[in-house]
């Protein structure tokens, strides 16, 4: 498993990062734990988790139990000192956390000790904020948004009051590095500007989702990552288990994520079956996995760091790390380029 360097820090994480947000409601803890010694032996390091965790479905009563999971693991195996670790503080569009309190430079003193304790650490390596405060397009919210005027000085005081409460933690011990979730291209370089005019700690990376199903990224975002050197840990790499072909129309197997929630957040409708069988066609066409080649496919991205992929077995991690091996020939990233011409981000 190649390694790089996170952005500007001196983290060095694997191309490859295992999401958890399944274990605590669709899967057991020894199976997370299954999970993350099966990545670990295949030399994943990088895992992300978060506040709000598990989901499919997100309630109350099950906040936090995902931290939990993995750090019972780091508990139990002593290897913290393996992993770089990455977590996220709930927006208050989430409310089931914290009765939807969301985050400010103040709340994140003490969001930082509840993950702190849940996964038996005292360090995270990456802090993030799930979701900006502003309005956005992110989780299918693209069909209908439609950006109003925009308070500048009310926006960049958060910032600034966030990324303080970021430098203190820092400074405090308790987080390494922070960055971003769910934002905009332009939220992505106002951040960096104000941190960098006001001499706090800019995001170090971005997690967006982003899928050989689902581009919007590559007509703004993935540049601006570039310029401003915050590369995408994208989460949903495999469209939710889409492209590997186990949902059809009227297929739903037993125990995943559709069986909890129908339209796997809106992923699912008319326009997504034919993309994936244009996907599944290219990968039986040149003898590949589809999921190893959707994994495969977002490592040749300028902008991608380190894709999450979220499991539900070992066999699903398996799965994953032959993407980390396999090289796309130019025929198949040509192919992959005319299907998405022909099926452009049908979610």
């Amino acid at each position: 498993m190649d390694r790089i360097k996170l952005g500007r820090s001196d983290l060095e994480v694997s191309r490859l990062c295992l999401g958890t947000m399944g274990w605590g409601s669709r899967n057991t803890e020894d199976e997370g734990h299954a999970q993350m010694d099966a990545a670990i032996a295949g030399g994943i390091n990088f895992v992300d988790t978060a506040e709000v965790y598990p989901t499919y479905p997100v309630k109350a009563e099950t906040v936090g139990r995902t931290e939990e999971i993995v750090g019972s693991w780091l508990a139990k195996t002593g290897r913290r000192n393996e992993i770089v670790l990455a977590t996220k503080v709930a927006a208050p569009n989430q409310g089931a956390v914290r009765d939807g309190e969301g985050y400010s430079g103040e709340i994140v003193q003490r969001t930082v000790d509840g993950s702190l304790k849940r996964l038996q650490t005292d360090v995270i390596d990456l802090y993030q904020t799930h979701f900006p405060l502003r309005p956005q397009y992110h989780m299918r919210a693209q069909w209908s948004y439609n950006p109003g005027p925009i308070d500048r000085a009310a926006i960049e005081a958060h910032m600034i009051d966030l990324m303080q409460g970021m430098q203190k933690l820092i400074e405090a011990g308790k987080i390494r590095h922070w960055g971003l979730s769910n934002e905009t291209a332009w939220g992505l370089t106002t951040w960096v500007r104000v941190a960098e005019e006001n001499g706090l700690p800019r995001p170090l990376t971005i997690q967006n989702e982003y899928s050989i199903l689902h581009r919007i990224a590559d007509m703004d975002l993935a540049e601006a990552c570039m310029a401003e050197e915050v590369p995408q840990i994208p989460f949903s790499p495999l469209g939710m288990g889409l492209v590997s072909g186990k949902y059809g129309p009227d297929l739903t197997p037993e125990k995943t994520r559709r069986a909890q929630e129908s339209t796997l957040n809106g992923r699912i409708n008319p326009k997504v079956w034919p993309a994936i069988e244009a996907y599944l066609a290219i990968a039986k066409r040149h003898g590949m996995d589809p999921s190893a080649m959707a994994l495969a496919w977002t490592l040749t991205r300028h902008s991608v760091a380190s894709p999450i992929f979220g499991a539900s077995s070992v066999a699903h991690v398996e799965t994953a790390l032959q993407g980390a091996e396999l090289t796309l020939s130019d025929e198949v990233l040509e192919q992959i380029d005319e299907a998405n011409r022909m099926h452009p981000n049908p979610f």
